[in-house]
């Protein structure tokens, strides 16, 4: 909207100065005209000291004084000479010191074709003969990346663009920003080191500290296994350097799978065709290097409803083979009824035995007395007599060893009824429950309810606790 004040079409004189005319009329060429391209051809090229340009652009049939000044000026990638012929994206203005009216250039390229785009074109031709570009040596992304490193300006749209989209889709995976300029002189040779840097970077004691990895082999290992190469859209003077022939060198030698994402979708740069993977948007990259955390969180989900049913099957399986165990366990009294049965059956056999054997002395010595009575010899009577000691001294000692051995097979008999005790058992950690009015166990926990006390005896002692929760199958 225009000043008022700029024009007083009053009858009443309104004098100004030269200074403030000059000023107004500036404020309405910068104000009204909009940042425009203008095509024409150098003349009066002037570079003092001070790196600003001074030049003159013409056509046949007119001409206009031009300034480029040195901050805008250092990303041209061409000095200007004389006759060159030029596409300048300015601004109009004036100088207000000689009132001439003239242009400020932001951004200078060749016209026509442009030496940055022959410069693409040829360098895509020769790499592509190089076999930098073919399918077969792209390398693949890793399923789920262990960290991310990521190039670009850590200031830029791009880097927020990633961050968000990778704390969308899986939060948890580690991101590091490798910082770099993304215009500029300076450019190409950050993105080398950064590539080169990335590609070096090892696993230190922190990290695996921090990982909680506890395998000290994994030291020495790459720390990054993706780099993502990135920046917003812009130019093609903005995009020269991922346009560089030692960028695309450094992504072509990079052992980690490289995605670029440089510039809008429509964008193509030198980096897209070396990269291991072209994403249209930085937003795309982060989409295809990881994957949808939500998909596999139901994946998970999935297998824990699939582990709960295995367990279920491996206790049920288990219970079955514990009651038939239980089944065949019998009853330690029963043992001991037949322990007994057989101990007294051994007694038995053991006094008939002694009673056989004295009584076949009996009759033998009896057979001697009968046949001694008619000699009455003193000395046959003595003799008989000291085989009649041997005899009970030999009976004593079989008497002996028989009680020995049944001694043996009754102790062993006894140890093994220990093993199979249920004292034994609560020496493991187990416990007999009954209530406390029926010594019968409990072994359901559908014989209790609520609120019951029950009787729990263990190892050493016993004591009485009280139902607060049953869990019923």
């Amino acid at each position: 909207m225009t000043n008022p004040d700029l024009f007083n079409t009053t009858t009443e004189r309104d004098v100004i100065t030269v200074s403030q005319l000059n000023r107004r009329a500036k404020q309405l060429l910068e104000t009204h005209m909009p940042l425009l391209w203008v095509e024409g051809e150098l003349s009066n090229v002037s570079i003092p000291s001070s790196g600003h340009w001074y030049f003159t652009l013409k056509d046949n049939e007119a001409q206009v004084r031009c300034a480029m000044f040195r901050n805008r000026n250092v990303t041209v990638r061409f000095k200007p000479e004389q006759g060159q012929h030029v596409l300048i994206r300015a601004r109009v203005s004036l100088y207000e010191g000689r009132g001439d009216y003239q242009i400020i250039a932001e951004h200078m390229e060749e016209a026509g074709a442009g030496a940055l785009q022959r410069a693409f074109d040829e360098l895509k031709l020769k790499l592509a003969s190089e076999g930098l570009f073919d399918e077969h040596i792209k390398k693949p992304l890793p399923t789920i990346p262990k960290h991310i490193a990521v190039i670009t300006s850590p200031t830029g749209a791009a880097i927020r663009d990633i961050l968000n989209v990778l704390e969308r889709r899986f939060p948890s995976i580690p991101v590091t920003i490798i910082p770099v300029a993304v215009q500029g002189k300076e450019s190409a040779p950050q993105i080398v080191k950064a590539i080169a840097l990335a590609n070096r970077a090892q696993l230190s004691v922190n990290q695996l500290s921090v990982k909680k990895l506890p395998d000290e082999k994994l030291l020495g290992e790459k720390l990054f296994d993706v780099i993502v190469l990135t920046r917003g859209g812009g130019s093609l003077e903005d995009l020269w350097p991922f346009n560089e022939e030692i960028v695309a060198r450094a992504i072509y030698a990079s052992e980690l799978p490289i995605v670029s994402a440089v510039g809008h979708e429509i964008d193509f740069t030198i980096a897209d065709f070396v990269a291991d993977m072209r994403a249209a948007t930085p937003s795309a990259a982060a989409e295809l290097i990881t994957p949808d955390g939500d998909e596999w969180l139901d994946k998970f989900i999935g297998f824990e409803i699939l582990l709960e049913e295995a367990i279920a099957r491996k206790l049920q399986h288990l219970q079955q083979k514990l009651h038939w165990l239980r089944s065949r366990l019998r009853h330690p009294k029963q043992k001991l009824e037949q322990q007994a049965q057989l101990l007294d059956t051994l007694e038995l056999r053991l006094k008939n035995t002694a009673q056989k054997i004295l009584t076949a002395y009996r009759n033998h010595l009896n057979n001697l007395v009968i046949r001694q009575k008619p000699l009455h010899p003193q000395l046959r009577l003595q003799q008989l007599q000291t085989r009649l000691q041997q005899a009970q001294q030999n009976l004593n000692k079989v008497q002996q060893f028989t009680l020995a051995q049944n001694q043996q097979k009754f102790n062993a008999a006894v140890r093994m009824l220990n093993t199979l005790s249920p004292l034994k058992t609560l020496d493991r950690g187990y416990a007999i429950v009954t209530a406390v009015d029926s010594p019968i166990p409990i072994t359901s926990s559908s014989q209790i309810n609520i609120g019951d006390a029950l009787n729990t005896r263990v190892a050493e002692g016993e004591f009485v606790c009280r139902v607060e929760t049953v869990l019923r199958k």
